[in-house]
Order: structure tokens, then C-alpha cells, then sequence
């Protein structure tokens, strides 16, 4: 993209390409886009030096795995026919089965690990706002017993307290 911009080939970006733009304007967005590219390879530099072992993505190809466990896990999963015909769905639909973490503990503790979603700024960004809204004006108006711990707002858990306090023991007397 940089490179075609820099070009004046604006086809990537439509709407760029129906205003007409100095070369000033030109030599900003290029570097722009390579500011842009620098940062997210900083950012993103874990994922893109990632090695998936390629057992994760075809279990069915050759085994030159050099730990023993693993490799005999992989043995047993490559002879099981019923999973096999699973694998045609997807490596991550066929990880992602019932059966493979009780059936192989191994594969899956190291599989798992490549399989999870990328990490979302959700649960970042819901704590700033909870920390922003009790440093705000509001701060004089809050009720801090109806409004609850901070902690639970970054979750989906509700405490039981009618339990917790059913498990209550109180401290007997001397």
C-alpha cells in the first residue's frame, strides 16, 4: 500500500482516489503507512515469530516429534479412524472436540495454547472506564455498596450471597 501510494495508485483506498492530493499530502500518508507498519510489527512481534508445530494443523501428517509422550499421543491419534473422519471439518473444529482432552491430555495442554482467540482490549478498556467513572464528578454521587467491587465489573461472575453467607461460620463465643 505504501508503495502504490507513494506511486500516486490510489485503487486500495477509494475515496483518496477521488479527491485530488498534493505530493506533500502523498509523502504524509506514506509515511503515516509505515509508521503504521512499524508499530503493529512491534505490537504483533509474539504472533509473527510464533512456530506452530505442524502436527496442530495436519495430526494426520508425518510424526518427527522428538518427545516421547508426544509422540506416542500422536501415534494413537493418527490410528483412530473416527477422528480422522472429523478432520475434515478443520484442525480447529477437530481440537476443538469433546473427546481429544481426555483422550489426549498432551496434545491438547500444547494445542490449546495456539487455538485461543487473540486477546481483546475489552476487558482493558471496561476496567478504565469503571476507574474513570469513580474519579469523575460522579465520585461524590456514587454509592459505592449499590454500585458493587470494581472486580466484578470486568466479569460476567455474580457472587452467590445467600450461599456465602449459608457458609458462613460465626465465631463462637470464649
Amino acid at each position: 500500500m505504501k508503495q502504490n501510494i507513494g506511486r500516486g495508485e490510489f485503487s486500495q483506498f477509494p475515496n483518496l482516489s477521488q479527491t485530488s492530493c498534493q505530493e506533500d499530502d502523498v509523502s504524509t500518508y506514506v509515511q503515516h503507512l509505515h509508521a503504521l507498519y512499524s508499530d503493529f510489527e512491534s505490537r504483533f512481534e509474539d504472533i509473527l515469530t510464533m512456530v506452530i508445530p505442524p502436527w496442530i494443523i495436519n495430526p494426520y501428517g508425518d510424526i518427527e516429534e522428538t518427545n516421547v509422550i508426544i509422540q506416542e499421543e500422536l501415534t494413537q491419534l493418527s490410528t483412530n479412524e473416527e477422528l480422522k473422519v472429523q478432520f475434515k471439518n478443520g484442525y480447529q473444529q477437530f481440537w476443538l472436540q469433546n473427546n481429544i482432552p481426555v483422550t489426549y491430555p498432551v496434545l491438547w495442554n500444547i494445542a490449546r495454547k495456539f487455538l485461543i482467540s487473540f486477546p481483546s482490549s475489552y476487558l482493558v478498556e471496561r476496567a478504565f472506564s469503571a476507574v474513570a467513572n469513580l474519579l469523575t464528578k460522579k465520585r461524590n454521587r456514587l454509592n459505592i455498596i449499590s454500585r458493587g467491587d470494581l472486580r466484578l465489573t470486568l466479569t460476567k461472575l455474580t457472587p452467590n450471597v445467600d450461599n456465602l453467607l449459608l457458609k458462613h461460620q460465626v465465631h463462637p463465643s470464649h
